[in-house]
């Protein structure tokens, strides 16, 4: 041997190859043959301080910054345990229009207003006979 100490042994456990041009992983700084190099083949546990991802809270739909060397679903969880705006109470609801009939409680999701007295109604009382339009024009018969 001239050069024995030229190169580097993989720190593969596995393979323990001696690499003349070894390459090191970026993320855990150990030295690894070509076959080993990426991640996911050496199941490197430092890969999330090269995931850039930038994880949105589950809750409020806001992106939540990850600083390097985090985690990113501890950092997700303590947002939602302590900075998240998501409040269930003002989710915007959908059927907001209310039936003018009285003593009918339905409500739908877009207007249903009469053409004769300009109220709103759901879609059982939307005919002026079916609300007994007290509008002051001519009534409309059922069938036409």
């Amino acid at each position: 041997m001239e050069f024995p100490d030229l190169g580097e042994h993989c720190s593969e456990k596995t393979c323990k190859q001696l690499d003349f041009l070894p390459l090191n992983c970026d993320a855990c700084n150990k030295v690894f043959c070509k076959d080993h190099v990426q991640y996911e083949q050496h199941k490197c546990s430092a890969t999330y301080k090269k995931d850039v991802q930038v994880p949105v809270c589950p809750l409020c739909h806001i992106p939540v910054p990850v600083g390097r060397g985090e985690i990113a679903d501890v950092v997700v969880g303590q947002h939602m345990d302590k900075d998240c705006k998501y409040n269930p109470a003002q989710e915007k609801k959908i059927f907001i229009h209310r039936c003018s009939k009285e003593g009918c409680k339905k409500k739908e999701m877009f207007k249903l207003l009469c053409d004769q007295c300009n109220d709103n109604f759901c879609i059982k009382h939307r005919h002026p006979l079916d609300h007994n339009c007290k509008h002051s024009g001519h009534s409309v018969s059922r069938a036409g």
